[in-house]
């Protein structure tokens, strides 16, 4: 008889996103003739950048060639990218981090999920409500949780963003030895400020506590006074670990192709008490289950730190900016409370009623799909998220629904 790992047993029915499509579906199949607008999942919508396509090409045509073809490439990535990663992202805004330090994915989502697995089970993790999903989930199936019960995990270490705070999380009152974050925030679309993520990184020096940073959206901020990494941080290389991702920064959601920085000072320890590196670990991890991302994808994101590239990618994240902005507007005007969408991609709403009702209403009576902030956790509950990412011609058309319908 073979057993299974019964913490599967504890997630709840379904992933958020599955719940949505099989709602959509079936509003779709009742009403096949009714327009649907689709805001919800952060799925991008426009091309590839056209220098990211000519390089793409060009590494294609490179590998119909024996004297150019490539087989398996190097673990972490080829250098070529990681050297430009390190000397755009971070060098350039002054953080220290150096080409050895990246890790080359084929996605943030996959290497927050996976990350968890260098840490002992028997840690205590805090968690953002409202959060992305897999932060949870993935904690859940390695065990490091209690069962599931009047909304949230025990075990777990909630992190309260309301409207008191200003949808930032304070500093847990008591110890925790990993912290997710993730800024921009998805799903609120909130910033943190460097004085603020100082206090972060004070503290989990303080604690001896791994910060593990999501800065997937990071593209999206205009405010230069903001940081765009952990690093950017006095400390941060000794408490944290970042990840990156090309997916919405440049349109990489069906290519994908992203990156996690761990810095050769980042640390754990074992039952005894000795510290061993957290980079090595994840070296031996990285190499042990992955075998990289395809040349062509990697020659394509090195194109986005081209001079066209930076532009085309700047062009791109502006486009989206454009339509939150326009979200954000109309939804204010319809008389609901917002936040994002001026440096971030979302928008989260306050609909005065609850979540999945809120859902429901706007399905069926505007066409438009959003996502019910009671999927991202028991804070969320209340609120929605739309995401600005989809046409400009689409974002119009269901601002324009909204507004005739509630």
């Amino acid at each position: 008889m073979i057993r299974i790992n019964e913490n599967y047993l504890k997630l709840q029915a379904s992933y958020l996103f599955s719940d949505i499509a099989g709602r959509v579906s079936a509003f779709q199949q009742a009403h096949p003739d009714r327009e649907i607008i689709k805001l919800g999942i952060g799925d991008v919508t426009r091309a590839l950048p056209r220098a990211c396509i000519k390089a793409f090409h060009r590494a294609a045509d490179e590998m119909a060639e024996d004297s150019t073809f490539r087989g398996y490439g190097p673990e972490q990535g080829y250098p070529f990218l990681r050297e430009k990663i390190v000397a755009h992202d971070f060098n350039a805004r002054g953080a220290d981090i150096s080409p050895d330090e990246i890790f080359v994915s084929d996605g943030a989502k996959c290497d927050t999920g996976n990350i968890q697995e260098i840490f002992a089970t028997d840690i205590k993790i805090a968690i953002p409500d409202p959060v992305y999903p897999v932060y949870v989930d993935t904690n859940v199936m390695a065990g490091r949780t209690g069962e599931f019960d009047n909304g949230r995990y025990k075990n777990i270490l909630y992190m309260e963003c309301t409207r008191e705070n200003n949808f930032i999380p304070d500093l847990p009152s008591e110890p925790a030895d990993l912290i997710y974050m993730c800024f921009p925030n998805n799903p609120t679309g909130t910033t943190i400020t460097k004085d603020r993520l100082q206090t972060w990184v004070d503290f989990a020096h303080e604690s001896k506590a791994i910060i593990l940073y999501d800065a997937a959206y990071e593209a999206f901020i205009r405010d230069d006074s903001l940081p765009r990494s952990i690093y950017e941080v006095e400390g941060a290389r000794e408490v944290a670990i970042e990840f990156r991702s090309f997916s919405k920064t440049a349109g990489f959601t069906g290519t994908r192709c992203a990156y996690t920085v761990v810095p050769k000072d980042c640390a754990g320890y074992d039952s005894n008490g000795e510290k061993h590196m957290l980079h090595s670990l994840w070296h031996r991890r990285h190499a042990t289950k992955f075998n990289t991302v395809s040349y062509p994808i990697q020659r394509a994101a090195e194109a986005i730190y081209s001079e066209e590239g930076k532009a085309q990618v700047r062009e791109l994240a502006d486009y989206y900016l454009n339509n939150a902005k326009i979200i954000r507007k109309e939804m204010t005007a319809a008389g609901f409370e917002c936040v994002g969408g001026d440096n971030s991609p979302y928008i989260w709403i306050y609909g005065k009623r609850d979540s999945w009702e809120f859902f429901d209403m706007l399905l069926q009576k505007a066409g438009v799909v959003c996502t019910p902030g009671a999927g991202f956790g028991k804070c969320g509950e209340g609120y929605i998220r739309i995401s600005a990412f989809n046409s400009l011609e689409n974002v119009q058309k269901a601002m324009e629904n909204v507004k005739r319908e509630t």
